[in-house]
C-alpha cells in the first residue's frame, strides 16, 4: 500500500540501488516481447569469463494470476505462480524447479496500512522457514527478519533495521549478520529534475572492528542518458553510462578499476536490453 511501510527488504534499498544496480562487468543481452493478450517472452544471454549461458522465460498474466516459466542452458525449468488478492491485501507465490524436487517454496505477502509481512516456507520434509515484518508508515519503518533451519533446529539469520524516507533523502540503519555487523546508508536527491543524487554506505563489523564504505553518485545528462560513479575503500573505482536509445531499450556500459591491483586490467561490461 502506498501509505504503508515498505517490506523489510526495502529498507536501505534506494541507496543500495544507486551504488550497485545495473553495474555489470560481463557481456549481457536481453530481449523482451509483450503481447496484448498478457503473454510475455524474455530471452537473456550472458558471457562471463569466456563462458556463455542464458535462459528463456515466459510470463502470462490473467486476472489476478501470473505464471512465470524459465528454462536455462543447464536444462533447469523454474516455475512461479503468483496469485494476488486471494485474501484482502494478500499475495501468494508458489515456485519450484525441475528436476530439483526439494526446491518447492511458498511465499506469502500481507500489506496493511501500518505493516508489511512476508513469509516463506520450503515445501519439503525439512523446510527452511523465513519471516520478515516492518511496521510504521511510508516515511518511517521499523522491522526485522529471521530464518530458521528445521534440519539443524537453529536460526540461520536474524536482522533488524529502521528506515526514514523523505522526498529529498532516505536514511537506513541495519543490524545484519546475526548482529555481527552494523550497516548505515544514506541517499540525498540533490536535484530530482535532472536525477542528480549522492549515496553512501558504511559497514562496521563488531568481531574484527573493521570498517568499510562505498560512496556513489548519479546524474542524468539528458532524459535518455544516465551516468553513475562509485568509489569504495578497497580502492575500486567504478562508472556506468546508460543510454535509452529507443523507448524502453537500454544500452549500458560499465567499467571498474582496482587501484590496488596495478597488474590487473580494468573490468569492462556491456549490457543491451531490447523491448520492441
Amino acid at each position: 500500500m502506498a501509505s504503508g511501510p515498505a517490506s523489510f527488504s526495502d529498507i536501505g534499498k534506494k541507496a543500495k540501488d544507486l551504488l550497485t544496480k545495473d553495474y555489470n562487468f560481463s557481456h549481457k543481452f536481453t530481449l523482451s516481447l509483450l503481447s496484448s493478450s498478457g503473454l510475455g517472452l524474455t530471452a537473456t544471454g550472458l558471457k562471463k569469463d569466456q563462458i556463455s549461458f542464458g535462459d528463456i522465460s515466459t510470463l502470462y498474466k490473467s486476472g489476478n494470476t501470473t505464471v512465470d516459466v524459465k528454462v536455462d542452458t543447464f536444462s533447469n525449468v523454474t516455475t512461479k505462480v503468483t496469485v494476488s488478492d486471494i485474501l484482502p491485501s494478500t499475495k501468494a507465490a508458489l515456485s519450484f524447479k525441475i528436476p530439483d524436487h526439494q526446491s518447492g517454496k511458498l511465499d506469502v505477502q500481507y500489506l496493511h496500512p501500518h505493516a508489511a509481512i512476508n513469509s516463506s516456507i520450503g515445501l519439503n520434509p525439512t523446510p527452511l522457514l523465513e519471516l520478515s515484518a516492518a511496521i510504521g508508515s511510508k516515511d518511517l519503518s521499523l522491522g526485522g527478519e529471521v530464518g530458521f533451519d528445521t534440519v539443524s533446529a537453529s536460526f540461520i539469520k536474524y536482522n533488524a533495521g529502521i528506515g526514514l524516507n523523505r522526498p529529498d533523502y532516505s536514511v537506513a540503519l541495519l543490524l545484519t549478520d546475526k548482529g555481527q555487523a552494523l550497516k548505515a546508508s544514506y541517499i540525498h536527491f540533490v536535484n530530482p529534475v535532472n536525477g542528480t543524487a549522492v549515496a553512501a554506505e558504511m559497514t562496521h563489523r563488531f568481531s574484527s572492528t573493521e570498517n568499510s564504505f562505498s560512496i556513489g553518485s548519479s546524474h542524468a545528462l539528458d532524459p535518455q542518458t544516465l551516468v553513475k560513479t562509485r568509489f569504495s575503500d578497497n580502492g575500486k573505482v567504478a562508472m556506468l553510462c546508460q543510454h535509452e536509445w529507443r523507448p524502453k531499450s537500454l544500452i549500458t556500459f560499465s567499467a571498474e578499476y582496482d587501484s590496488k591491483a596495478n597488474n590487473v586490467a580494468p573490468k569492462l561490461g556491456l549490457a543491451l536490453a531490447l523491448k520492441p
